[in-house]
């Protein structure tokens, strides 16, 4: 008997092998910065430059040369850490793709915010060698969390003034924040506002993008290549500032200065319960639905990247 190995047999063992690999690297990015190196507080800079030396040594290791950008706070000087990768027919204009690697002090941050950073670093890797329209940009965010959360200090708002200021053609930002905590539990997910649980699952299964009312039309762009990489429910949300926590992450710097941004979230409070505790560790994650996301995420950067 001879066994033949069709195209459909390969294409199923090379996306197996594909999702473990991501699986792989999501693992142990969250380890380093959640396991060995920890807490990392604006005030920890052992720890914070531990995480850009993994950061960098990572992006160099895909190919990128890796450059970072001082954001100064009280006489420290903290780094945004980035990459640029050329766009081929229109790489003046700019897609910034980005997550932030401090936590709040004496926290692993594990889902908040090595989650992200994890998930950057692998569409880094995954797009490394993927022709694309326009340009885009990985970026590594300092001091998003506490005492600089909402403040001009944050590195977001540092590199998005940065970019204004430039006159960069920013045609959107994608912001990763806690891409890890699943849950299949009823009424694991909780709301910002008692109607939305007519709209709503109620159960923490799935992922989603928060924009303004701006940004309405590039979260729909972003929704619907999400859609064509994955399985994983994504739900999507367009409002205004009121709703809590729609603009508790660095795609409101990018707000500030009149781009496009969605957050790609977990939904944070709403659904995981080691928020901001000390109970915010790598084993609490699910590595295999933050691969879907991943996967998402790469289908939806080829999209609006490719336009």
């Amino acid at each position: 008997m001879i066994f033949s190995v069709t195209p459909g047999l390969l294409k199923i063992f090379y996306t197996f092998t594909m999702k473990a690999d991501i699986q792989n690297n999501l693992r142990k990015t969250v380890n380093v910065l959640a396991g060995e190196i920890g807490s990392r507080g604006y005030l920890q800079i052992n720890e914070l430059n531990r995480a850009i030396d993994y950061i960098t040594s990572e992006l160099s290791d895909y190919g990128y040369s890796v450059f970072n950008q001082p954001c100064d706070y009280k006489g420290l000087t903290y780094k945004n850490i980035y990459v640029e990768k050329k766009g081929i027919n229109v790489p003046e204009e700019i897609l910034v793709v980005g997550a932030h690697y401090d936590t709040v002090t004496g926290t692993p941050g594990a889902d908040d915010n090595a989650s992200a950073i994890a998930g950057m670093l692998e569409l880094a890797r995954l797009l490394a060698g993927k022709p694309l329209r326009k340009t885009v940009h990985f970026v590594a965010f300092t001091l998003e969390e506490p005492p600089l959360f909402r403040s001009k200090f944050m590195g977001s708002y540092v590199y998005a003034k940065s970019l204004h200021q430039a006159g960069r053609d920013i045609k959107g930002m994608i912001c990763l924040e806690m891409i890890g905590y699943f849950s299949d539990e009823p009424d694991s997910q909780l709301l910002p506002l008692s109607f939305l649980k007519w709209l709503y699952p109620d159960k923490g299964n799935f992922i989603t993008l928060i924009s303004n009312l701006q940004s309405k039309g590039f979260l729909n762009r972003v929704k619907g290549g999400f859609k064509e990489g994955t399985d994983l429910p994504v739900e999507s949300l367009s409002t205004v500032f009121i709703v809590p926590g729609v603009d508790f992450s660095d795609h409101r710097s990018f707000w500030k200065f009149g781009y496009n941004a969605v957050m790609v979230t977990d939904t944070a409070f709403y659904r995981n319960p080691h928020y901001h505790g000390g109970g915010d560790g790598p084993e609490t994650l699910d590595y295999e639905r933050m691969a879907e996301v991943v996967l998402g995420l790469k289908s939806a950067i080829e999209v609006v990247a490719g336009e």
